[in-house]
């Protein structure tokens, strides 16, 4: 049986994989399997390792292959935080899962449970649909001077694709009204303009529902001042992560709030905290979270009856004032721990809240095929090679660029000649103001002339004739236009 499949199921239990994880982890999936379990949730649990030992065991990725094999054979995963060690060059594994599995689309659900857990906000009610696989999570990183390090962000249009046609999708399905976009494309013209451009080409197929566009900035902004005024918000990797934090957080405590993953052939269902090692082991942690990941998992598998049962019961609980040391206020009747929490929910199954709103779900939304059209050679574009940018580590006491400029001219060969120098974006020559502070990282461009004559081959023929100059070159950007338009960003001030 696939992820996808979610109507019709025999009586065989389904099999999940699931890890405990580090930190509160351990406690807070003992919780929420004791709540699946006692309201007959039809699963079998395979438990994976991951996480910290694995590390600790000196496997660098966190986790390893018997735990790969049951995820890929279950498809499905239900996984307590877990924690990453500090240093010594490991990879997160939750960006690491997400990404190797395929998991795209990152849903996270944030809804007000005034007046027992306070907020300014007791209406919100909105969901958050964050890229999954790249943008700066690709985790691409190098320092290529003294004083410089680089991050590369890679937003690609399958990618984009997938996901927004997915954020519609859902949008669609879950009878839910307006779609806002977010990014910040009067900046990142060509990453984020990407997104922003798909976005309103598939905007096109769903005239019934209302879009906009924000800039990250404001659009944060507002969600932080108002957050009853969205519906759903689509966005890249790194804004969504911020975005979700936000929310969940004006709505009254991260601690509340889980998450699903979801790719072509599995899917991972999340709190969004971390594993708080702080107070690992005291049995204070509030399971809410991880709980109503797994009522996300449920609907996902089809068994909406379940999983409406355990939500109202966890909503009857928080309703009738037994909470958690996070959510315990002058609303609450009762201060409890993880477990007796858990218990306390399991003796709520089959209770409706009486004021908050009675959850009913409604079916997952389809996960979108990856578009073929971005890999048919028939729809390529023609690619033209104008010039290169050649990124040199140079340090020069004055760090003047008015030394560095001629110097280079001096040494540049057919068919290129130097446009400009930039520093850290900046256009600092020709014609720089002295004003502007220099690192030991330039950004030295160069352009063919006439226009578009230069080859490969041309590239390699400057690198190496300034490397034989003494120049220290780090890094090389081919220049390139695409059916006649440039495909590249100008330098601030060129």
């Amino acid at each position: 049986m696939t992820t996808q499949e979610t109507t019709t199921f025999t009586k065989a239990n389904t099999s999940i994989s699931v890890a405990h994880g580090d930190g509160i982890g351990p406690e807070i999936m003992q919780a929420t399997l004791s709540i699946l379990k006692a309201a007959g949730a039809p699963l079998e649990f395979e438990e994976v390792k991951l996480g910290l030992k694995v590390y600790e065991q000196g496997n660098s990725s966190g986790i390893d292959t018997t735990a790969w094999d049951s995820i890929r054979k279950t498809g499905i995963l239900l996984k307590a935080p877990i924690t990453t060690p500090q240093g010594g060059g490991v990879k997160s594994l939750n960006v690491t899962l997400r990404k190797t599995l395929g998991l795209f689309a990152n849903v996270r659900p944030t809804q007000s449970f005034a007046p027992y857990v306070p907020t300014n906000f007791p209406k919100i009610n909105l969901v958050i649909v964050r890229e999954n696989e790249e943008d700066t999570y690709a985790g691409i990183e190098h320092q290529q001077t003294d004083e410089v390090t680089q991050c590369l962000k890679l937003i690609t249009r399958p990618g984009c694709e997938k996901l927004i046609r997915y954020a519609f999708e859902f949008t669609k399905s879950q009878g839910r009204k307006k779609l806002t976009c977010m990014s910040k494309d009067n900046i990142m013209k060509l990453t984020d303009g990407l997104f922003h451009k798909v976005f309103d080409e598939i905007a096109a197929d769903y005239p019934d529902l209302t879009t906009e566009h924000m800039i990250i900035d404001i659009g944060a902004a507002r969600l932080a001042a108002n957050p009853e005024q969205f519906d759903v918000i689509v966005a890249p990797n790194l804004y969504g992560d911020i975005l979700s934090d936000i929310a969940a957080e004006v709505a009254g405590s991260v601690g509340l709030a889980g998450s699903a993953n979801f790719g072509q052939t599995a899917s991972l269902f999340e709190a969004i905290h971390g594993s708080a090692p702080d107070i690992a082991g005291k049995d204070i942690a509030n399971p809410s979270a991880l709980i109503r990941a797994a009522n996300m998992m449920l609907v996902h598998l089809g068994y909406n009856d379940i999983a409406e049962t355990i939500e109202n019961a966890l909503l009857k609980t928080i309703e009738v004032g037994i909470h958690t040391a996070d959510i315990y206020s002058d609303k609450s009747t009762k201060k409890v721990g993880t477990q007796e929490f858990a218990k306390a929910v399991i003796e709520r199954l089959g209770q409706l809240p009486e004021q908050l709103p009675v959850q009913k779900f409604t079916a997952s939304a389809k996960i979108p095929q990856i578009s073929k059209k971005a890999f048919d050679p028939a729809n390529r574009k023609t690619k033209q090679l104008l010039g290169v940018d050649i990124f040199l580590h140079w340090y020069d006491h004055l760090r003047d660029p008015n030394i560095l400029g001629p110097a280079l001219e001096k040494a540049a060969i057919k068919p290129f000649s130097l446009k400009m120098i930039t520093n850290r974006g900046v256009k600092v020559y020709p014609e720089g103001l002295k004003e502007t502070f220099c690192t030991d990282h330039w950004r030295c461009r160069f352009l063919a002339n006439p226009e578009g004559s230069s080859q490969p081959k041309d590239v390699i023929n400057l690198q190496h004739a300034l490397s034989e100059q003494g120049f220290d070159v780090i890094k090389t950007e081919n220049l390139y236009s695409f059916d006649g338009k440039r495909a590249y960003s100008l330098g601030q001030g060129e």
